[in-house]
């Protein structure tokens, strides 16, 4: 095995804070797991453990929320198993001791009021958390969602606020750390529609939409600036998918969209910059395909 000093991107850091466990492999697994091999320190924080979560496999419906509300430990160990299978050992779950976040659920649901989920966090408090992170690990670059948290699920969007006020924090602090570059997660338009057409020819369907304009997280083309070619690493995006058993489900959505383009599909992961330059290489759309593309490693 190669020592890790000699691999090429040996000294670069990427943080990439999520809202549950299993958000960071359907979008991010790829890119994970492609950095990590190539020497990268990769660092997730999880926001919440999901325990609001709908569970999918029928054997374990007593850990629901509604029943035994257990699913939060079970899905750690998801997590856990998830990060084995993408090589990365740099997982934690926002909080401490005395403060941790628990899953809000869906907008407009009951547990949105309950005071300790992540949706009623106070920003600073749950931000300087991260700030705390970023200090220790000096990451370069930044992932997470965008301003609506790719979909509006009130932890996506939080975890959107907490990062990006994270970033900011990070510059006034005594121990200062700058952020160099910071990416959105985005799915292009054109590629969903062409995934939604090719369900729709064999009888299926994603998430039930009938055209991509039914969705709420495709991003117009222009607007996706970059994509990282993870189709090395697809394998391992697969099988850290079927790690978080409870919630994707083999015969659903995420899979059908691989039975019907091969999994290949899931290898590309794209993105939209919303700080720092954009730097060569480009692809012939006229995306950056390195995340780490310009960076002065620290």
């Amino acid at each position: 095995m190669a020592n890790m000093t000699s691999l090429p991107y040996s000294g670069y850091r990427a943080l990439l804070v999520h809202a549950h466990p299993d958000d960071e492999t359907i979008n991010n697994g790829a890119t994970m797991a492609h950095y990590a091999s190539l020497g990268a320190h990769i660092t997730l924080i999880t926001c919440t453990r999901g325990e609001e979560g709908e569970v999918l496999v029928p054997g374990l419906s007593h850990l629901a929320a509604s029943e035994n509300d257990q699913l939060g430990n079970h899905r750690i160990t998801e997590l856990a198993n998830a990060m084995i299978e993408l090589g990365i050992k740099d997982h934690r779950f926002l909080g401490n001791e005395e403060v941790m976040f628990r899953d809000s659920g869906m907008m407009g649901t009951e547990p949105n009021n309950r005071p300790d989920v992540f949706w009623q966090a106070d920003l600073d408090t749950a931000a300087r958390m991260v700030v705390d992170v970023i200090q220790e690990v000096k990451p370069h670059v930044l992932i997470t969602y965008d301003e609506i948290g790719g979909y509006g699920h009130p932890d996506h969007i939080q975890a959107h606020r907490v990062a990006m006020r994270a970033a900011e924090l990070s510059l006034q602090s005594g121990n200062k750390w700058e952020i160099q570059k910071i990416y959105w997660n985005a799915m292009p338009k054109s590629i969903i529609a062409q995934g939604i057409e090719a369900m729709k020819a064999s009888g299926s369907d994603f998430f039930g939409a009938e055209s991509v304009d039914d969705l709420p997280f495709v991003k117009a083309d222009e607007l996706v600036t970059a994509v990282v070619d993870g189709t090395a690493m697809v394998d391992a995006k697969m099988a850290a998918m079927k790690a978080h058993e409870t919630q994707i489900a083999l015969d659903g959505p995420f899979f059908a969209l691989s039975n019907n383009l091969g999994s290949q599909i899931w290898g590309l992961e794209f993105y939209s910059l919303v700080k720092g330059t954009a730097s060569a290489p480009f692809n012939s759309d006229g995306r950056e395909t390195d995340l780490f593309a310009g960076i002065i490693a620290e």
